[in-house]
């Protein structure tokens, strides 16, 4: 949803793309599918009937899209994979990511249930596993929607717990199981799921309240890498799930040591928050081993056992939650796809820029839809074009410098091994030299940038011969732009794996008219020159 427009992209992706390409919108590891139609069915009175209706169309368009994969599943395809080899394919439907609305709407199940397991809603609450839906049963019954009589197969279907659709899309995808396909989902599930309860569990009168809360997170100091919420934390809406990321970072800060009406011990409250917490930043965890896996079952065992102090205080009568229920699938999930980051739907909505919003606004906002697909389409071919002339400019060069330089050791890079990543818009556009030396401590740039053109310009000179070039060197401009961030990797062609990160920041007023203090890293540069800022060797300090 953006403004009052609506779209509901459908997005495909295989499955041995690593995850820090699939994560980048740039590199086009996801692709568009198509749009699901959006409709109120407004012609049908009965809000059963019209919810009835959207599923079997939801249902019947993925059907349509699914098609192909069926029979080449099965039967296999010729396809040349990214070194020229031809092999035999069998495509297969993998996995589902979604929110729990989507997952519902995808495993034919009820909102308030499990789409994954057969536990009762009664029990959602309760620490305890519980045998998967059974596909098989799901597909016996699906096969009698082609009845004559439909009572028949509405009766089926409430016998199973099963919403009456006519053929869900995965019943003739071969070596699928809907219910196994179900992943984990940190967006929705955890930040905006969990923690949202939690967090409201907190701030309730009768835990710690809001209003003592709130003041602790305006009283914290400043620190580097924790946002700061000047406000509190109650008093903001519509939280998106950065924020509430944010907000993990302090929970244990601001509550503890906060006493608890009536003098009870907060002890509880503590473990359970800490063990909640700890669940979700382990099944973050770019990798998992089976310590990993235990850790995490047993911090959601720990949240188990002290959950009841909620209802003690006051603040819940039972956790019959579907979200804080899908925590007990995580380990069975990341055992069988990987790890959580892999499939969290942080990507799909970073997609929904690229492929809805700025499609959107290339179009005349009169019949859309297929404005947008020709857009999209365009904008691929012209994506595509440009990536083979790089390519061939790129063999072009290494023909060209074969043997001039020593070829790249292959493996991984060594310890040593920093490559610079910076943005592409500075943080600053205009910051005169007086502000340099007065707001930053650069009192040298000037003699440093004359010595830097010098040696740039005469770079086999000797040493009085740059110190004259440096003094003599005219800066026919008096201002430079700032960066206040530079960040290190371990590769120059990807992001993913920044090992290292250089803040600079001069002191600052926030809008309530507090001072924020000055932040400047120290760092070490590998020079040529010995004994500068009383650092012996070649490394030197600035």
């Amino acid at each position: 949803m953006f403004r009052d427009k609506v779209a509901y992209p459908v997005y495909l992706t295989i499955g041995n793309v690593r995850k820090d390409v699939r994560r980048k919108p740039s590199r086009r590891a996801q692709m568009l599918v198509a749009y699901i139609p959006i409709t109120k069915f407004e012609g049908i009175r009965t809000k059963t009937g019209r919810r009835r209706a959207l599923s079997n169309l939801f249902h019947t368009c993925m059907q349509h899209l699914l098609a192909p994969i069926g029979p080449v599943g099965e039967t296999g395809i010729d396809m040349m994979s990214g070194d020229g080899i031809w092999r035999r394919c069998h495509p297969i439907f993998a996995i589902f990511v979604g929110d729990y609305p989507e997952q519902v709407l995808v495993s034919c199940t009820f909102s308030g249930y499990c789409p994954k397991c057969t536990i009762p809603h009664d029990q959602l609450g309760e620490y305890g596993a519980f045998p998967l839906r059974n596909f098989g049963e799901a597909l016996n019954v699906y096969q009698l929607a082609d009845d004559a009589d439909t009572r028949v197969f509405h009766a089926a279907c409430r016998e199973t717990g099963l919403k009456p659709v006519y053929h869900p899309f995965w019943e003739r995808l071969p070596l699928s199981n809907i219910y196994v396909s179900i992943t984990p989902d940190i967006l929705h599930q955890m930040l905006q799921g969990v923690m949202k309860h939690l967090i409201s569990w907190l701030t309730r009168p009768n835990t710690f309240g809001a209003a003592e809360i709130n003041a602790r997170c305006r009283s914290l100091p400043p620190n580097h890498h924790i946002k700061q919420f000047p406000k509190g934390i109650t008093a903001l809406s519509r939280v998106s799930g950065g924020e509430h990321k944010n907000m993990c970072r302090i929970l244990i800060g601001l509550i503890i040591n906060l006493p608890l009406p009536g003098g009870q011990v907060p002890s509880r409250v503590i473990k359970a928050v800490r063990a909640l917490l700890d669940f979700l930043y382990i099944a973050q965890l770019p990798s998992q081993t089976t310590d990993t896996l235990h850790r995490l079952d047993d911090s959601l065992v720990l949240f188990h056992q002290n959950k009841s102090v909620f209802v003690d205080l006051g603040v819940r009568e039972q956790f019959n939650l579907p979200k804080l229920h899908s925590l007990i699938h995580y380990q069975s999930s990341i055992t069988l796809f990987g790890t959580a980051d892999n499939y969290n739907t942080e990507q799909s909505e970073r997609l929904h820029i690229d492929f809805a919003k700025d499609a959107y606004r290339a179009t005349n906002r009169k019949d859309e839809y297929p404005q947008m697909a020709q857009w999209l389409e365009r904008r691929e071919k012209v994506q595509q074009h440009a990536a083979v002339i790089q390519g061939r400019l790129r063999a072009t060069h290494d023909r060209n410098t074969l043997g001039s330089f020593p070829a790249k050791p292959i493996g991984p890079p060594g310890p040593g091994t920093r490559h610079l990543k910076m943005t592409r818009n500075p943080t600053k556009t205009k910051v005169f030299f007086e502000e340099l030396a007065q707001d930053y401590g650069a009192t040298y740039f000037q003699d440093a940038l004359g010595d830097f053109i010098a040696r740039l310009n005469h770079p086999g000179a000797s040493m009085g011969t740059l110190n004259d070039r440096a003094r003599n060197t005219l800066i026919p401009f008096r201002w430079v732009s700032v960066f206040h961030k530079v960040k290190f990797s371990h590769s120059d062609t990807s992001e993913s794996d920044i090992v290292d990160a250089v803040y600079v920041r001069p002191e600052q007023t926030d809008p309530q008219g507090r001072t924020i203090p000055s932040r400047f890293d120290t760092i070490l540069v590998r020079g040529k020159r010995d004994n500068i800022h009383g650092v012996n060797g070649k490394h030197h300090s600035y």
